[in-house]
């Protein structure tokens, strides 16, 4: 395996001369689209040889009930689990199903030997994290049995195998309350024979103030849970400043952390799957963030006739460029295959249990590939 980043008047046919690989393959694994034109600074994954991983890795990846069908397919094989996003619940622990039906994801997903994981998640009717939901549940005993007894017959029902519990902004004040659910709802999961989950704000230390941060216990939901996900994601994110959405000298920070608090056999790094285009000047309050996967950002290059930089110390891709019909200045950061190997190098180093990606709705294959070269997939 290679990465080739693209220079000027480099061509397909040539970099697979210079490998002596056919073109079609290069073709093939970056998604390339006819004619086949590559961005100056774009990352390329070149495949070669016998692929020989030190390690295997857990590997999970979060869909929404209406992905596509073929893009499911094209991922089951490099993932150990598929959390199904999302079910809600009632202040008194009902739950809320989605209004798209989750059996054809659970059916396919045991299909390829990935087991299907239900995510629990406090929304409200707005569709926002809500923290009053989560208050309730945790802080009533039989609230939190109720949510408990419709998990497990439901699970039952439908055929999932785990359990995921992604709760955000969880109030200072229920901290200890929160702790004790997960150990409730673990110990429940377990005697069930389930596994359970818990998806962590990217902490830096035990003190982060923050409503991400000051409601989760590291230490304590570490023991309690069988893993957990650090979401180590979102630093660039829809309505902030322009910049890397995982950049790994703010990722290894938050890694370097976690293993001190958790043991590192439970921890999983999360990966994001998507980028963003930041019109300019950035305003807060104003600016929004387009989201666009990391195709969409090469084709947006070769539109544009952008060359694509790399930031070292982000360790990600990033370019600027003009938009012709209305003269906006516009900045994209994503992922490549740089970036991505990166964070993979940062699991080996800290021999972490895996990864979790946010999420698996579009397809970019170069990843999967690259995942595979650095290690086996646990299945």
């Amino acid at each position: 395996m290679d990465i080739y980043v693209v220079r000027p008047g480099d061509t397909v046919g040539g970099i697979a001369a210079y490998y002596g690989i056919d073109v079609s393959q290069i073709i093939f694994d970056n998604q390339l689209v006819y004619p086949y034109a590559l961005a100056v600074g774009q990352a390329l994954f070149i495949r070669g040889g016998v692929r020989m991983p030190d390690r295997s890795v857990f590997v999970s990846g979060y869909a929404y009930p209406f992905i596509s069908m073929w893009v499911l397919e094209q991922t089951l094989p490099y993932l150990t689990y598929l959390p199904i996003f999302s079910y809600g619940f009632t202040s008194d622990g009902q739950l809320i199903p989605s209004q798209v039906d989750d059996m054809p994801l659970i059916v396919t997903a045991k299909q390829f030997g990935t087991e299907p994981v239900l995510v629990l998640t406090p929304f409200g009717t707005d569709g926002q994290f809500n923290n009053l939901l989560i208050n309730s549940v945790v802080n009533n005993p039989q609230y939190t049995e109720n949510l408990i007894q419709n998990l497990l017959f439901l699970m039952d029902e439908k055929g999932y195998q785990g359990l995921d519990i992604d709760f955000e902004y969880i109030l200072a004040n229920d901290r200890d309350a929160f702790t004790a659910f997960v150990e409730r709802v673990s110990e429940a999961m377990r005697e069930n024979g389930y596994h359970t989950s818990v998806a962590l704000a990217p902490k830096t230390s035990a003190v982060q103030r923050g409503l991400l941060y000051e409601g989760k216990d590291y230490p304590a939901i570490g023991a309690a849970a069988d893993s957990v996900l650090l979401m180590t994601y979102e630093w660039g994110y829809t309505y902030g400043p322009p910049m890397a959405v995982a950049p790994i000298n703010q990722v290894r920070r938050v890694v370097e952390y976690a293993v001190t608090e958790i043991p590192r056999e439970k921890i999983d790094l999360g990966i994001p799957n998507y980028g963003y285009d930041w019109p300019l000047p950035f305003e807060r309050g104003v600016t929004e963030a387009n989201t666009i996967n990391n195709i969409q950002a090469i084709q947006i290059a070769l539109r544009e006739g952008a060359e694509i930089m790399f930031d070292e110390v982000a360790q990600s891709p990033y370019f600027r460029y003009t938009n012709m019909a209305d003269g906006i200045v516009h900045e994209v950061w994503f992922e490549d295959v740089r970036s991505l190997q990166a964070k993979f190098d940062l699991i080996k180093e800290f021999d972490l249990r895996g990864c979790g990606y946010w999420q698996i709705m579009q397809w970019f294959r170069a990843n999967w590939l690259l995942l595979s070269e650095n290690f086996w997939i646990n299945k």
